[in-house]
């Protein structure tokens, strides 16, 4: 492991630590750098700020981390690796989502569900004539409703077991990609057929 990867680790494991017993905004570069041993200028080497960093600590460690558990067969793995990683790190989490860096946790928690589902989304539709465009659709609408159960569980306390979640949400997309996919393979369909119309008769 490189020396520069080994001090974003010690950055990072400075900046979790304080946010477990501090809010995100009474944070400085003074704390963390002085936490490590390390000085302004390193943390700057490495950051631009302390909202780089956050964002650099839940693409390594949460983003990276599912890496492999994408498809029809396996999102739900993925999902549920989400809800395990915010368990396990539930104040830095909570820190993060009651904090003006927010929108980090929201744009990871998007970013990594949205490849989920989107993974899923292309898996099923081979064989398809569904536009991109369709499939883009679909896999955001999905993304969007899984965002907000996550950051609604993380509000009501973490009080109902991820595996329960997962669980249920296996049950109400089964079949769902399909048939949303079928729809739209079908509109696409009968436009084609339409413009298709159009044309024989306007050359009439």
């Amino acid at each position: 492991m490189s020396s520069s990867h080994l001090t974003k680790r010690a950055l990072a494991a400075s900046l979790k630590n304080r946010m477990n017993h501090i809010p995100l905004n009474k944070i400085t570069v003074k704390h963390l750098v002085d936490n490590c041993g390390l000085n302004r200028q390193t943390f700057y080497y490495h950051f631009r700020d302390i909202y780089e960093l956050l964002g650099w600590i839940y693409q390594t460690e949460a983003v990276d981390a599912i890496a492999g558990e994408h498809g029809y067969h396996t999102w739900s793995s993925g999902f549920l690796k989400i809800f395990k990683y915010i368990e396990e790190n539930r104040l830095f989490c909570l820190n993060t989502l009651n904090s003006l860096a927010r929108s980090h946790l929201d744009s990871y928690l998007y970013n990594v569900t949205n490849h989920l589902v989107m993974e899923v989304v292309e898996e099923v539709s081979v064989g398809m004539q569904v536009d991109e465009a369709d499939q883009r659709f679909l896999a955001n609408f999905y993304a969007l409703a899984f965002v907000g159960l996550i950051v609604r569980w993380m509000q009501d306390g973490m009080k109902e077991r991820p595996e329960n979640i997962v669980d249920k949400l296996g049950e109400l997309a089964d079949g769902h990609f399909e048939r949303a996919l079928q729809r739209y393979e079908q509109k696409a369909c009968t436009s084609k057929v339409s413009s298709h119309q159009r044309k024989w008769f306007c050359s009439k």
